[in-house]
């Protein structure tokens, strides 16, 4: 692609109205969008696919602000080329109700594929969105016709490579071929602190090449036909992911170029009209859109409708000559799930048996029906029954690299076409805790599966029981948290997960767990509603006694014990505190009734349940670390028997009636 002064006016007004924005909000990060304008611009202008008129194309092209503390600069490119975001937008830039907030945010401004600024996040994600591409391709694609090809665009910074997760994120790239996925580096050697040879020395290009990346180095970060030969090579290699190394200088053009106090501090206005007048643009003009860049804008975001009409045309013709492959591609895509997928005969359960082993016999009957359902384990596979897809590409081996499979199953999600889901050890989630914030935050459809989900881990000790961990994922807005009784309860968790289409975790059991078939028609609707009533009492309860996962069974028999005392006792089962709490008041009022003593039980910290069950309820828990030992003497060490539930709900009940 030849470039001209039209191409260079385009840059630095894409600049300037990055630095007005930040000036105008008197908050933000000049320093990144005055670098690496000419970074982004290469690749919108000349290479990527996209449509304004449909941002949500299946085969765009996606482009990754991962550095996105300098979300000026996306809101400047989204406004320039049509998005719908228009120049009041950016002059609201942080403004409460605006849509231009401080960073990104996936699913608030159209043209955003993700939600970034916590560094190394967008670099992973980008890396599920390269994979889903790849997946889907595999696919879908004949070899006439390919109506999925795409790249996946990256734009990172020091500090996206800096973090840990980038390096386990780039490491699977590499390994899984991901030759469709490009990440322009805007290495210009500043951080916050100061130099980043302050902590950061290594060769990143040596680190890449280990990792079996492409690295291409850009000497001049602002020279766009180095940028366009640079990117153009990238596209050529099929198998090796590609990191192309721009050279360029922070805050470029300003007073402070190269300074780290241009990172985050907004330039004062003298110092955006000495940054214009370098930059040859009008210093006194705030938001300056001349007439000249915005019809070379425009003519690029024509040429990207027109490359989707082109597409159109392509999709019809593979539509005529392969329909079955089509109308998997629109079941796919469009997240279809077949109304009796989890009606199974009586028998599918017929013995006692782990919520985890449960949980892989389910993901074997949903991968039958759902072509789109594609997951592994971060090395766990044996353990977290999670590894049993039998047809090719479907099952992904993330390694041990938690915090990397939690952001690539959100790019997965995020990409369309797959339903992911990726497991790991409960108390391992930890590690991926970033991400499943992030996750919650986007409301990215992704199914995060922890097994060993308490202290019945047993002998390996208070290191991998989890006792924190339930609570602490149930504080997260917006993320799904289901934690089953049984197996019938874990194929409705299930349901549940894939169906609401919003990120779910599942907690599920080592131990082999008592299956409640007697119950499973209340389970098959309760476990949707998050609690339902398990067991009624004889007559009307002296006391409720709730529970979640193993210790729904433990609540079931410390009620037969309280029934032979002459005290009623209902047991709820209690699935999934989200799901409950979003029941109508007058189902939640039937379940746990005002008034009644109510005992919770769970092997876990106990705070949180009063929130959920009213101030009357009294819980039994772990407050403490586990111990090593084998399951049973540490449920007895800590006091989770039946006997012991019987004895706390009968003291709680016996005051009820004194009373």
């Amino acid at each position: 692609m030849k470039f001209d002064n039209i191409d260079e006016l385009c840059v630095n007004t894409l600049r300037t109205l990055s630095i007005d924005m930040v000036g105008k909000a008197d908050s933000g990060h000049p320093g990144l969008p005055l670098g690496a304008a000419p970074l982004a611009y290469a690749v919108w202008a000349g290479h990527l696919k996209f449509s304004p008129a449909d941002p949500l194309w299946a085969d765009r092209d996606r482009f990754v602000l991962s550095a996105g503390h300098g979300s000026s600069l996306l809101y400047s490119m989204l406004h320039v080329y049509g998005f719908g975001l228009e120049m009041e937008e950016l002059r609201n830039f942080r403004q409460l109700g605006s849509r231009t907030p401080g960073h990104p945010e996936y699913g608030h401004t159209p043209g955003v594929e993700t939600t970034t600024g916590p560094l190394g996040q967008g670099f992973a994600n980008a890396v599920g969105m390269a994979l889903a591409e790849k997946l889907l391709a595999e696919k879908l694609n004949t070899p006439e016709f390919a109506p999925v090809d795409h790249h996946t665009y990256a734009l990172a910074g020091d500090g996206d490579l800096m973090e840990g997760l980038s390096y386990e994120a780039a490491s699977l790239a590499g390994t899984m071929k991901l030759g469709k996925l490009i990440c322009l580096y805007d290495s210009n050697g500043i951080t916050i602190e100061g130099s980043t040879d302050l902590a950061f020395t290594e060769d990143v290009k040596k680190r890449f090449q280990a990792q079996d990346w492409q690295v291409i180095e850009v000497e001049d970060g602002n020279s766009l036909a180095e940028l366009d030969s640079a990117i153009r090579k990238a596209k050529r290699e099929t198998e090796k992911p590609s990191l192309i190394i721009a050279r360029t200088h922070i805050g470029f053009g300003s007073p402070k170029q190269g300074k780290s106090s241009v990172h985050g501090e907004p330039l004062k206005p003298e110092e955006i009209a000495a940054t214009k007048r370098t930059l040859g643009c009008p210093p006194d003009e705030p938001f300056c859109m001349p007439a000249e860049a915005r019809a070379r804008f425009s003519e690029t975001a024509a040429a990207g409708e027109r490359g989707r009409k082109k597409w159109l045309k392509l999709w019809k013709k593979y539509s005529e000559a392969h329909p079955d492959k089509a109308e998997l591609a629109k079941s796919m895509l469009g997240g279809e799930i077949p109304e009796d997928l989890f009606k199974v005969p009586e028998t599918f359960f017929d013995k006692p048996v782990a919520t985890r082993e449960a949980g892989g016999k389910v993901i074997n009957l949903m991968a039958d029906r759902l072509p789109g359902l594609t997951g592994g384990s971060a090395d766990l596979g044996p353990s977290t029954k999670t590894d049993f897809i039998k047809e090719p590409g479907r099952t992904l081996h993330f390694g041990i690299r938690e915090h990397a499979m939690g952001s690539i199953l959100n790019g997965l999600a995020l990409h369309g076409g797959l339903i992911p889901f990726g497991a790991t050890f409960l108390v391992f989630s930890d590690y991926m805790r970033p991400a499943l914030r992030l996750a919650a935050l986007m409301k990215a459809p992704a199914v995060f599966v922890f097994t060993h989900d308490g202290i019945g881990v047993g002998e390996d000790g208070p290191t991998h029981q989890p006792v924190e961990h339930l609570m602490s994922l149930r504080l997260i807005p917006g993320l799904l948290v289901l934690r089953p009784a049984d197996a019938w309860e874990t194929l409705y968790a299930w349901e549940a997960a894939v169906r609401t289409r919003r990120p779910a975790c599942l907690a599920l059991s080592r131990q082999k767990l008592p299956l409640l078939t007697q119950f499973r028609s209340r389970a098959a609707e309760g476990v949707k509603r998050g609690g339902y009533i398990l067991k009624e009492a004889v007559e009307t309860p002296d006391v409720e006694l709730i529970a979640t996962g193993s210790e729904v069974s433990l609540a079931l028999e410390a009620a037969g014990l309280l029934d032979a005392k002459g005290i009623a006792a209902r047991v709820v089962s209690m699935p999934s505190f989200e799901l409950f709490r979003e029941q109508p008041a007058g189902y939640r009022e039937k379940v746990l009734s005002p008034g009644t003593p109510k005992l919770a039980v769970e092997a876990g910290r106990t705070v949180g349940w009063k929130d959920l069950a009213g101030t009357e309820t009294a819980a039994l828990g772990v407050e403490t670390f586990g111990k090593s030992a084998p399951a049973g003497q540490i449920y007895a060490a800590m006091g989770l028997t039946a006997q012991r539930i019987a004895e706390e709900a009968a003291a709680l009940a016996k005051g009820r009636l004194k009373a």
